[in-house]
């Protein structure tokens, strides 16, 4: 409600007040009638100055401190200065919303102090145990394991595989670190999507047969995929799900790729028949370090980065990844990449 109308409800309230008090006593309805006028005249320029000057400037300043902090500083010089024609209201419904951002904003906070304290727990843990391993190995070989060749190159071997995990928890993190400032560029390019699976599948071919699993890629179009992407970086994502489905994946199992085709993007699936993620899991697969199993993650080793560096790999495309997974049954990453715009759909030749 504006002010004038504020201010003229209460007055003409005044007024009938007077008016009806004047009739009571004296009976005579002209008069009445003036002073209904006369006390709604006098009351709305009384009140007007009163609540203008006490209460109304105080409300408009509210409203503009209120406004100013929802837009900021840089917003707010851009759009000028801004008054409300109805302050009343609108600084209600300002508070409203200032508070529910607040509150909005205090709990982004709180969730982001959880995961900063749960970070730090995490990677503290990560450099201790093979830095705890190293010195142990070593402390044994300063302590006579020398003389005996057989073991000193054991515990060497062993120094050199923790010493190698550490090496790429840095260069994971490193890569981390650099995607979410922006300091790694996509470089754009267009490319045949199938070419590079084939190639990712024929080089990961010989650790599926170690791990004992099945790598099957089957192939669904007769047109090629062609997409505008990071071609190196799509390898790598590509690399991390599946390398990620053979550790969890079972005895025997299988690993399959799909590529489906959406309007302007194609969607693609690493599916494995593993032992599949609880529910609970699935919200924050994608955090740095988190893992589900966490004796059995590090017992099959990765820096607990992968799906961290896939999901910042994938967004900085503008695109999306997500996963849906039954306990015990299997799981199932999909990841979109953008259709190349000016390809023309020649149905491939076939020379068999």
């Amino acid at each position: 409600m504006k002010l004038r109308t504020l201010v003229f409800i209460n007055a003409f309230a005044v007024g009938i007040s007077i008016a009806a008090v004047n009739l009571y006593f004296q009976h005579n309805w002209y008069y009445s009638g003036v002073s209904l006028v006369s006390a709604t005249i006098v009351s709305y320029f009384v009140f007007y100055f009163l609540i203008e000057k006490y209460v109304y400037s105080k409300i408009k300043i509210i409203y503009k401190m209120i406004h100013t902090l929802k837009l900021g500083k840089d917003l707010k010089d851009a759009l000028g200065e801004y008054v409300s024609p109805d302050p009343i209201n609108d600084v209600e419904q300002e508070v409203k919303e200032w508070a529910r951002d607040k509150k909005i904003e205090i709990d982004d906070l709180k969730k982001q102090e959880k995961f900063r304290r749960e970070f730090l727990s995490n990677i503290s843990h990560e450099f201790k145990t093979p830095l705890f391993a190293i010195e142990g190995y070593v402390d044994a070989l300063q302590d006579g394991g020398l003389e005996d060749h057989d073991l000193a190159h054991k515990f060497l071997d062993k120094v050199s595989k923790n010493v190698e995990r550490l090496s790429f928890l840095i260069k994971d993190l490193n890569e981390i670190s650099k995607l979410e400032s922006g300091e790694i560029p996509i470089n754009y390019q267009k490319f045949e999507l199938t070419a590079l699976i084939k190639e990712v599948k024929e080089s990961l071919e010989l650790k599926a047969a170690k791990n004992n699993i099945s790598l099957i890629f089957k192939e669904k179009y007769d047109v090629p995929t062609w997409v505008y992407a990071d071609r190196e970086k799509i390898r790598q994502v590509l690399v991390n799900l599946i390398n990620n489905s053979y550790k969890y994946g079972k005895p025997n199992g299988t690993t399959a790729i799909s590529i489906f085709s959406l309007h302007d993007q194609y969607l693609v699936e690493i599916t494995d028949d593993g032992i599949g993620i609880n529910e609970e899991h699935l919200p924050r697969l994608f955090e740095r370090f988190y893992r589900t199993d966490s004796s059995r993650s590090r017992e099959i080793g990765g820096s607990g980065l992968g799906l961290a560096i896939v999901k910042h790999i994938v967004e900085a495309h503008h695109q999306t990844i997500n996963v849906r997974s039954t306990h015990k049954l299997g799981s199932t990453f999909g990841f979109t990449i953008q259709k190349h715009k000016d390809v023309l759909n020649i149905p491939l030749i076939n020379q068999d």
